[in-house]
């Protein structure tokens, strides 16, 4: 699976961004996908995830509220809707496939890494 994500940019505090990840590949329906951030000096940290189907997701206690992941599987893309941005989502967001049913929260189940797409939220 190849990921390519867009999106990425610099807005004002209180703004919204939407962020896309589109896949290659004939089985995007099987891999969990998530978006991950790396802000300046911090750790990779899960933002949201969503399953295979669409049914189930999950959202950092942080952006809960302000985020909103979807995925269209016809087209083999997932969206991450990022609303009410604050400096503190400035990071580096990456798209993610996990090959399973499950959502991880842990990156290192995630086998498929897109090359990240920048957002600066500034004050």
């Amino acid at each position: 699976v190849q990921l390519q994500a867009c999106g990425g940019g610099l807005v004002q505090a209180g703004a919204s961004l939407r962020l896309s990840c589109a896949a290659s590949g004939r089985t995007f329906s099987s891999y969990v996908m998530g978006w991950f951030r790396q802000a300046p000096g911090k750790e990779r940290e899960l933002v949201a995830a969503i399953s295979g189907s669409g049914g189930s997701t999950y959202y950092a206690d942080s952006v809960k509220g302000r985020f909103t992941i979807s995925r269209d599987n016809a087209k083999s893309t997932v969206s991450l809707q990022m609303n009410s941005l604050t400096p503190d989502d400035t990071a580096v967001y990456y798209c993610a496939a996990d090959y399973g049913v499950r959502i991880q929260v842990l990156e290192g189940h995630y086998n498929y890494w897109g090359q990240g797409t920048e957002v600066t939220v500034s004050s």
